[in-house]
């Protein structure tokens, strides 16, 4: 693996996250039960790790704002538009 210094490691997977989080908000026609059968993991997984992400650092962020962060707007108003 390359010789990456922490601080750069760290914004190269800040980045690669914000884009995993964006390609799930702009897959809207994609189910969450879809990504779990395929990949083990769906976008309120990915909410829950950034909420206990943050609760390590001291950081307190409640299931809703969690996964408003991960869709994009409130999860109820997600799943009116989006959820089949």
């Amino acid at each position: 693996m390359a010789d990456i210094p922490d601080q750069t490691r760290t914004e190269i997977e800040a980045a690669a996250f914000r884009r995993l989080v964006q390609h799930f908000r702009d897959r809207t026609d994609v189910q969450n039960i879809d990504v779990m059968n395929l990949a083990g993991f769906c976008r309120n997984c990915l909410s829950k790790w950034y909420r206990a992400a943050a609760a390590e650092r001291g950081v307190e962020i409640s299931d809703p704002e969690a996964r408003e962060i991960v869709y994009g707007m409130p999860y109820d108003e997600w799943k009116a538009k989006y959820q089949k």
